[in-house]
């Protein structure tokens, strides 16, 4: 079977998303200190609710002639919607919520409840919302099922339309809900309201899991965005953010204070309370060592270096007092020696409460997550020095807090947390000027292969070679290049040299005879297609039994006939793999119909067939050749 040219335009179409994904291959060049940022997921949360939920809204109301919908959510910000579909923040001073007048009623259904009413119309609300069409004689219950609100909590504002009666919107802890019919149903309208309160990034995408996050509420769950989830975040069974409170609880009965943040590396453990005092443990908790910061504020995260418990940073919040003039708050402090002293590292960084920190110990970067943005420097972890200057890297991100910051494990990606907003990605500003090559299908250190695509993160470069080699560079913009190792290429190790606007950089790179590698996004969603139509799968649009799919992937090696390297693959009988490759869904064989050259330099294309009888739901899969198997990708599958 070929591919027809139809297929062809949606497999380069495809691959064209995958290199804006990683922020290579636009076709211009950008200035490399300007990060592309990528948004994961969206505002809204699964709660098998009505439609999706979101964060809580204190007030809705509507305008004056009933032609815009008006939403206060908990931070404080105000967004407005024409469409009842998309918002937008509201920056105009002068709107605000309109005094909370009740309406008057011979009872009222609920303890507490509060009235409106619009023409004949009657409302009430309090843990439900009930409509009387008889002046408050007599109650109709418009929310409750088995004793339970469909809306999921108590309603905190209750808002009717000037120009129809049976148009109503109400509020509460799950966001905001739309009736059109005087309450008989219910349509959420938090798809697009910016109000999800995130508070951490827990962790990243790796394998089979993606993002997962956790919220700025008492008791809320944790959440995740899978790969190649589409609609909502959901519900994880992780328990990060509850052995980190257990944490806090066991040093908070230790130290006798309030203690805001914790963060381990081996036997240490760094704690921080409420009053911006810190404390390290060397021994798991048996002893603690005490630094008073005098001119902070709650300590609000720490960073301590995995592979070396001695290097760490705090970052502090609004300072809870008017300081003296010329005094400077502290936000930021790092140690060297396992807190014996802590050096202020604020600088010029703005005075505003900092949220959340990340660090690089071999590169000496540090990112810290603010109210007014991302800010990023360089430091030495290990040694004394002077402080540090700061330079804003959030241009581009939504204008709201940043609260958290992390760096994937090789610290090739930077991900935000935005209040309201979600996660955003980007490739890691130091790499700007630290250069590193990864594998291009994942970013990770995994080995190359004849054939295999290579990013080089950081500044463009403008030729490669290995050897007396030329090796073809097929994308660079100021994100980075890409280039594929030559499919004569053989030893143990790729020799690099790179020409870039830094100079000239020589570096290696491990090479196999195979290493397979499946492309994924940086949220962990895959390139699979559907065989027959094109159609990119995901979980909203999944695989189905008996059909065949295709995997875009990287590194298997050798194709016969020979192809020359740095040109894509035929449409019509593409040269195969010469290994031999498998794959493997939820560890079971399944068939290999085909594993040839996709129409894409460094690109292959594996079709598998699926079998007629799968479960129902996320599935595992991986392919494998000459016994080295790829990493693991999500695969959503319906019978």
């Amino acid at each position: 079977m070929c591919l027809r040219a139809t297929q062809r335009t949606k497999w380069v179409q495809a691959v064209l998303f995958l290199l804006f994904c990683a922020g290579a291959g636009r076709g211009q060049a950008q200035d490399q200190r300007q990060p592309n940022w990528r948004h994961i997921g969206n505002s809204a949360i699964e709660l098998s609710l009505p439609s999706a939920a979101t964060g809580p809204v204190d007030r809705v109301w509507y305008s004056p002639d009933g032609s815009i919908l008006y939403a206060r959510v908990r931070s404080g910000r105000i967004f407005q919607t024409p469409d009842l579909e998309t918002w937008k923040p509201v920056n105009d001073l002068s709107i605000a919520p309109p005094p909370e007048a009740d309406s008057a009623a011979p009872n009222t259904p609920e303890p507490g409840a509060r009235l409106r009413q619009r023409g004949v119309k009657m409302y009430s609300y309090a843990k439900n919302a009930f409509r009387s069409d008889d002046d408050g004689l007599s109650w109709i219950n418009l929310t409750s099922y088995k004793g339970n609100s469909i809306l999921g909590a108590p309603l905190a504002d209750f808002a009717v339309s000037p120009g129809n009666p049976e148009d109503i919107t109400v509020s509460n802890a799950a966001g905001v809900w739309h009736s059109a019919d005087a309450g008989l149903s219910w349509i959420g309208l938090n798809a697009t309201l910016p109000n999800l309160p995130i508070r951490r990034i827990l962790s990243l995408p790796s394998g089979l899991t993606g993002v997962k996050i956790g919220m700025g509420i008492p008791g809320a769950p944790e959440l995740e965005w899978a790969p190649g989830e589409k609609m909502s975040w959901r519900v994880s069974d992780s328990a990060d953010l509850q052995r980190e409170n257990e944490l806090k609880q066991f040093a908070a009965q230790a130290l006798r204070a309030n203690i805001t943040a914790v963060a381990t590396s081996g036997d240490a453990i760094y704690a921080g309370s409420s009053d911006g005092n810190l404390w390290v443990s060397l021994d798991k908790g048996a002893n603690w060592n005490p630094w008073a910061t005098i001119e902070a504020g709650p300590v609000e995260s720490i960073y301590a270096d995995p592979k070396n418990p001695s290097a760490a940073v705090a970052v502090f919040g609004a300072h809870p007092k008017q300081l003296s003039a010329g005094v400077q708050p502290v936000h930021v402090m790092r140690t060297m020696n396992a807190g014996l002293f802590w050096d202020p590292t604020t600088a010029n960084l703005p005075d505003a409460a900092a949220h959340g920190v990340v660090a690089d110990r071999a590169s000496g970067s540090v990112y810290v997550a603010t109210d007014a943005g991302v800010f990023y420097t360089t430091v030495d972890l290990a040694s004394a020095g002077r402080p540090a200057s700061w330079s804003l890297v959030g241009e581009g991100l939504p204008s709201a807090p940043a609260m958290d910051v992390k760096l994937d494990a090789a610290a090739n990606n930077l991900y935000v947390a935005v209040d309201g907003y979600g996660v955003y990605s980007t490739i890691a500003p130091h790499r700007f000027r630290d250069l590193r090559v990864v594998n291009a299908a994942d970013f990770s250190s995994r080995a190359a292969a004849p054939g295999s695509l290579l990013s080089i993160l950081g500044s463009p470069v403008t030729s490669v070679r290995s050897g007396d080699t030329a090796i073809p560079l097929l994308a660079t913009d100021g994100a980075g290049s890409q280039i594929q190792v030559p499919f004569d290429a053989s030893g143990q190790t790729l020799a690099l040299a790179l020409e870039s606007s830094a100079g000239r950089i020589v570096t290696g790179f491990p090479l196999r005879s195979v290493s397979p590698a499946i492309f994924i996004d940086p949220d962990g969603t895959p390139m699979l297609l559907d065989s027959d139509s094109g159609v990119m799968l995901d979980a909203s649009k999944p695989a189905h039994s008996g059909t065949r799919i295709q995997v875009l992937a990287t590194g298997l090696g050798r194709v016969d006939p020979d192809w020359p390297t740095g040109t894509p693959g035929p449409t019509a009988d593409p040269p195969h793999v010469v290994a031999s490759v498998h794959a493997y869904l939820d560890q079971t064989p399944v068939e290999v119909t085909r594993a040839v050259l996709a129409p894409y330099v460094g690109f292959y294309l594996i079709e598998i067939q699926l079998p007629r009888i799968v479960n129902a739901g996320p599935a595992e899969l991986y392919i494998e050749a000459e016994g080295q198997p790829s990493n693991l990708v999500r695969l959503y599958i319906e019978p």
